[in-house]
């Protein structure tokens, strides 16, 4: 049987540009449309690849996205403007984006394609009065970003074969770098400033690697009768931690790093949450990068990286 047919947007992302090569590995062919708003070259290396065909364009203009939807049999959105600050900075951009560009293109899908698609485990706030999150917790989305989300995976839910993927704050080096993410900020702050003030310090999250979630995708599509029509966190079950927790496993890689922890000060993003994965983990999926591993690699890329470049905002 041939390998079905899969539809990236944003593939030229930080999560794209760590998924596509994976996906064309594994025999699928790969579309990829992106408006490359960072000027970024991160598929460089897969245009080798007869399987892969790439498009410039933007995921909210009807015209392009039609015709690449109608080819699809698997469609893996990950355009949008990532993270709180980067939608503040362009709210109405974000909206459209993140928002309006997702509720077009699942009412153009006949009910037999698939959809797989991130959502975010921040949309549960700060969890209840444990801070404790399964896939049942009440939502109470903070930001923009995290609230649009929210509203997108509930349209998403309605199609018949869709699974949404609530991530985990994700780390790692990519082709596509963001270093924006906590834990690959505090880890290029911890190599090039040696020291980092921490608001709020004991606020715990989930954390997951790049590569890690690739792979939950492509678990996924193998898995996909069972786990179509769910949700699903994505994340390290060992590894909901606070960013004070955070910045001592940075230090054990990197001796002189220093960190100060500011009493009075806030957090503006109030996420505060340990995230149950038992429910992926129950389909077979298992993670294979810790944290501590996430770390020493982002050691070593930040010997190559050093600029403002590689950020959302």
């Amino acid at each position: 049987m041939e390998k079905r047919r899969i539809l990236v947007t944003g593939g030229a992302g930080y999560l794209g540009s760590t998924l596509v090569p994976e996906l064309l590995q594994a025999g699928y062919r790969v579309t990829v449309v992106d408006n490359f708003m960072y000027k970024q070259s991160s598929l460089n290396h897969v245009c080798h690849d007869p399987r892969f065909s790439v498009v410039k364009g933007d995921i909210r203009d009807k015209e392009v996205i039609a015709p690449l939807l109608k080819e699809a049999d698997i469609i893996i959105p990950l355009a949008a403007l990532v993270g709180a600050p980067l939608c503040k900075q362009d709210p109405v951009g974000a909206t459209t984006i993140n928002r309006d560009a997702v509720f077009l293109m699942l009412s153009m899908l006949s009910k037999d394609q698939w959809v797989l698609m991130p959502t975010t485990n921040s949309a549960y706030g700060s969890g209840d009065a444990n801070h404790f999150c399964t896939e049942e917790s009440p939502l109470n989305p903070i930001s923009q970003y995290a609230k649009e989300k929210v509203e997108v995976e509930r349209r998403l839910m309605e199609h018949p074969n869709a699974v949404s993927f609530r991530l985990a704050t994700v780390f790692g080096m990519s082709p596509r770098m963001r270093i924006d993410l906590l834990v690959n900020d505090f880890t290029y702050r911890a190599v090039h400033d040696r020291f980092v003030v921490l608001f709020e310090s004991s606020f715990k999250r989930n954390y997951i690697h790049v590569r890690d979630v690739s792979r939950a995708f492509q678990h996924a599509i193998v898995n996909f009768d069972r786990m179509k029509g769910q949700i699903y966190n994505v994340g390290l079950s060992d590894a909901n931690v606070s960013k004070k927790e955070l910045c001592e496993r940075i230090q054990k890689q990197v001796s002189d790093f220093v960190f100060l922890e500011a009493p009075f000060a806030k957090d503006p993003d109030q996420r505060n949450y340990i995230v149950s994965n038992a429910k992926i983990e129950s389909t077979g999926y298992r993670p294979t990068y810790s944290l501590d591993m996430g770390i020493a690699e982002l050691v070593k890329g930040y010997t190559m990286i050093k600029n403002t470049r590689y950020g959302n905002a």
